[in-house]
């Protein structure tokens, strides 16, 4: 029962409500801040941040807008639009918000918390003097909170490779899986995206994108380690949350 309640603590401190403020930072309406103003005659790259949003599952007025900081990115900064719906695309409708991010496994990645009722975020951040800017990413709280469980197949018949199968909640919703294997302590061990609603450690057989930062370690036998998983849409919302402690065979 103490293995149980600590994974809990974790979870909790990565996820619910312990990181949660009543702050859902300033939104800033100054020209100066208004994200096409910002860009005025800088280069910048657009759809090259990965990121995407999920709801709190304690309180769904919070969402989490998750994103993976690349090597040497910095400022980063987190663009709303207004409740109305408006062009995802047009950079003159997105305006800052002042927000600090908070690291996730560890700082392998970060996210900002907020409140927000705007349609739309998108995340910008620095790499050297490149600026770069995700896929625009639909603020969906109210009208589908993101569901979170803990119901995941783990199959340890080859042992230290464990192939973990998932249900889909919704064909027409998903677009792309995440899933991250990390320690009992947060440590990302990989990180990783498919389309198929399976995942084995560590086969790259259906992985579509490889975000692990190293070579990954064997898994140790009888070790915890936390195994989440994001049902991503197209619009970058998240679907659902899995996340199961287990313990390597």
């Amino acid at each position: 029962m103490a293995i149980i309640s600590k994974f809990k603590y974790v979870i909790a401190c990565l996820f619910l409500g312990s990181c949660a403020t009543d702050d859902v930072g300033d939104l800033i309406i100054n020209d100066a801040t208004i994200l096409s103003l910002f860009l005025n005659n800088k280069t910048y790259e657009e759809d090259t941040v990965i990121a995407c949003a999920a709801s709190s599952e304690n309180d769904v007025n919070v969402v989490y807008v998750y994103f993976y900081p690349e090597e040497g990115a910095s400022n980063f900064k987190l663009y709303e639009t207004d409740e109305s719906e408006v062009d995802s695309k047009d950079f003159s409708e997105y305006k800052f918000i002042d927000l600090d991010t908070q690291p996730l496994f560890n700082g392998a990645l970060r996210f900002f918390e907020t409140k927000s009722n705007g349609a739309w975020f998108t995340v910008v951040y620095n790499v050297d003097e490149a600026i770069k800017i995700a896929t625009p990413i639909r603020n969906k709280k109210n009208e589908q909170p993101s569901l979170w469980t803990d119901e995941v197949s783990i199959n340890q018949q080859q042992a230290l490779m464990p192939l973990f199968t998932w249900d889909i909640i919704s064909e027409e919703n998903n677009a792309i899986f995440f899933e991250v294997l990390s320690t009992e302590d947060s440590d990302l061990i990989s990180g990783t995206y498919t389309f198929n609603n399976q995942f084995q450690y560590y086969k790259l057989d259906n992985v579509v994108l490889n975000i692990t930062p190293n070579t990954p370690p064997n898994l140790i036998s009888g070790n915890n380690y936390i195994f989440t998983v994001m049902d991503v849409s197209l619009d970058n919302w998240v679907n659902q949350v899995i996340m199961t402690p287990f313990a390597a065979k």
